[in-house]
């Protein structure tokens, strides 16, 4: 949970001089912010990678979110022979 103390704004003068007790509070408490108009968040390494995740392809997203069950009819170009692509079975 955090406290009156983590709520607080760092200036950049106190971040520089009580870092690792910024990193500390980030690892116990949360976030840290420094710096009044330019505001800057230290946060742990766990949360930052939770939070940039990379994300999957467009097309991945939308074959593996198809509704299943219901049979689409997928128009297509004539003459076009061409392999669709995020398919892995090319009977599909």
């Amino acid at each position: 949970m955090l406290n009156a103390e983590s709520k607080r704004v760092w200036t950049i003068a106190e971040a520089k001089a009580r870092l690792s007790e910024i990193l500390r509070l980030a690892e116990e408490e949360g976030p840290q912010r420094i710096g009044t108009r330019k505001s800057f968040v230290v946060v742990p390494a766990s949360v930052w990678a939770e939070k940039t995740q990379p994300r999957k392809h467009l097309g991945r997203w939308l074959v593996e979110n198809t509704p299943r069950g219901t049979n689409l009819e997928v128009p297509r170009q004539r003459g076009s022979h061409r392999r669709i692509p995020f398919i892995d079975d090319p009977s599909e």
